[in-house]
Parts: C-alpha cells; structure tokens; sequence
C-alpha cells in the first residue's frame, strides 16, 4: 500500500481558509449585537468593580481567542483533509511530534499562570480595606429584612435605618469616598450583592465579614438596587435594599434628616383614641383579630419580641388589596405606636411587610 502524500488543489486550502474566516466573522457579530451584551457584566460603578470587570474582560478575550482558535484548526483540517473520492490510499500518519507536544503543554500553562497572577492582583485590590475609611455601616441581615447601622470613627451606633429601599431608605452613601461595610447576620447565612458593584459577599451567622468600596464620582444621584444572593427561607425573594449615592453634601443633609427622624418625639396619640396592642414573637403575632371603631383615631402599639436582627411593622390594607396604613418596620427588641388614619367601616387585613404571606404575620381588623 503507498504511503506517498495527496496532493491537494490549491483550492482546498482556500476553502478551508475561508471557513476559518467565516467562524471568526460569526463570532465577532454574536459579540458586537445586541445579544452579545448578556455575555458581559454591568457596567462598573466602584472602583473595585473597575478592577472586576477589567480582569473578566482579559478572561473573555482569551476564552474567544482559545475558541476561535480550537475551532478554527478543527474545521480547516476538516475542510483542508476531508476525504475525497479518489482518496483510496492512506495518507501518511504522524506517531507523536516532540515540539507539537511541547506547545500544547506550555501555552495552556502560560495562559493559566498569566490568569492565576492577574485574579490575585485583582482580588488583593477588592480585598483591600484602608485604616481611615469616610464612612462606616454595619449592614444586618435578618429573615426577611436588611438593617444599615451608621457608625462614628469610634464604632459607636450613630443612627439605625430599618427601611432597606425608598427615598428615605436603603444604604446611602457619599460618592468618590472609601465606605467601609461590616456584614452581620443572627439567624442564617445570606448575602450581600449589589450587580453593578460586581461583587457578593456572604453574610454568615457568627461571624463577621467586611470589605470597602468607593462609588465613582460621576455616579452621583443614582440608586442601585442590591438583594440577598443566598436562599434564605421563605421570604428570601422580599429581601432587597438600594444604595444611593449622593455627593457629600446631599449625603450629611440625608443622614442629619435620619437621625433627626430617630431621635424626633412622636406626636401623642388623639385623645380618647382606642389603642390595640400587638406583639411579635418567633416571626409570628401573637393576636390574629382587632376591632376598632370606624372614621375614628385608632393606635396600634406594636412591640417586636424577636431578636434586632429581625424588623417587622403593622400594615393595613383594605378589601381589595389597597395599602390603607404603611408603616416603618422597627427593629427586635424595640415598640412603637402606630397611629391609623380614621377608616369607614368594613373588614381589614392587617400584614407584616417585611414577612408577607408567612403565616401567623397576618390578622384581621374589624372596623365597626
């Protein structure tokens, strides 16, 4: 049997050429249209997610490299050697090529070495936390509920937020400033994510895990929303939060306005005003039916039982689902007196909103 060379028309090479070609085009349109963008991250709004999307940009340029190249060797040997009609002899066969050998064993290590050293380089930037940060915050996770405690330079508790989203809720901070985050959870484990800051932490009971970011300047105004990455229990899909960035200015006036709401005496309650007392205990109330009088004053002293951890408030929504009393969650450990606005006579749910749907979260108001 011979064993000489085919010889191949000049024209299989160019044929196979152009399917590499075709492959490469085919690639760098998926890439540059629209649906190429689910291939990539947010955009970065920290400088810590710059560093992120940085070395994930470096990854995915070599994993398209590492494709086009596989698949580009794999369909022009393809189209160059594909069989043809007149082929009947074998062609020669090559029984292992030292320096082939060699080549496939060190330019993978050499990509892999080059990834190793660049994710440590990134990983030691978004892991890195300075002596002086401008703004500290404990961020407590708690079934379903996140908390954000502003502290001062001596880690003293200056103001509690309780509302993890609104206007006048969720994590603000100051922008082109170093904010330094403590994770605290005491009940189980969650997780702290925001999607443009490209980064998630894991918030584990027991102990505490930190890290800092600093919002770039020009994201000044913005609100980015962030939840609990870590199945948490029934009520896992409510546990959301947002994070606002402000200039210092805007900053100081927000967090002056929330302590002076904390530290600000509540009105007395209308005279005569009949008061319904609600406790929570082990996420569950501990009364299931209220009666008040219609187009009257009503107060509802609620006290949370369970651990600060968890926030619940007392919510009131009518027939057909109309949220007719939204109130601010409060904190384990703590008691407040709601105050309703006077409502016409019928039939009312009363629901924690930090817990919906949880069963013992709920009751009935009767207005007669």
């Amino acid at each position: 049997m011979s064993t000489s060379p085919r010889k191949r028309p000049a024209s299989s090479a160019l044929i196979a050429g152009g399917g590499v070609v075709l492959l490469a085009g085919i690639v760098a349109l998926v890439l540059l249209s629209p649906a190429g963008d689910a291939l990539y991250p947010p955009p970065a709004v920290t400088a810590q997610a710059r560093e992120v999307r940085g070395l994930y940009d470096v990854v995915f340029a070599l994993a398209v490299g590492v494709f086009v190249a596989v698949e580009g060797l794999i369909i022009w040997s393809i189209l160059r050697y594909r069989r043809r009609p007149e082929d009947v002899d074998l062609p020669p066969q090559t029984h292992g090529n030292n320096l082939v050998e060699a080549l496939w064993t060190l330019i993978p290590t050499v990509i892999v070495l080059y990834m190793f050293a660049l994710s440590w380089n990134t990983l030691n930037h978004v892991d890195a936390v300075s002596a002086d940060p401008a703004v500290r915050i404990n961020a407590v996770a708690g079934q379903f509920q996140w908390q954000f405690e502003y502290l001062d330079g001596q880690g003293k508790v200056i103001v509690r937020q309780t509302k993890p989203i609104g206007d006048t809720g969720g994590m603000a901070v100051p922008v082109g400033e170093k904010v330094y985050v403590t994770l605290e959870s005491h009940d189980v484990i969650h997780a702290w994510y925001v999607p443009r800051f490209l980064f998630k932490r894991d918030v584990v009971p027991g102990q505490q895990n930190h890290f800092e970011f600093t919002v770039e300047p020009d994201e000044a105004g913005q609100t980015f929303r962030g939840q609990c990455a870590e199945l948490c229990g029934t009520g896992h899909r409510v546990m959301l939060f947002e994070v606002h960035a402000l200039s210092r200015s805007d900053y100081d006036a927000w967090l002056a306005n929330l302590t002076a709401a904390a530290n600000a005496t509540p009105p007395p309650a209308p005279s005569g005003a009949p008061v319904l007392k609600v406790q929570a205990k082990d996420i569950a109330y501990d009364v299931h039916t209220l009666e008040g009088p219609a187009n009257a004053p009503i107060v509802i002293d609620f006290k949370n039982n369970d651990p600060s951890s968890i926030t619940h408030d007392v919510d009131v929504k009518s027939a057909d689902g109309t949220v007719v009393s939204n109130e601010d969650p409060i904190a384990g450990g703590s008691e407040k007196q709601y105050q309703l606005q006077p409502l016409p006579a019928g039939t009312y749910t009363y629901f924690c909103s930090v817990h919906p749907g949880v069963p013992g979260m709920e009751g009935t108001l009767t207005i007669k």
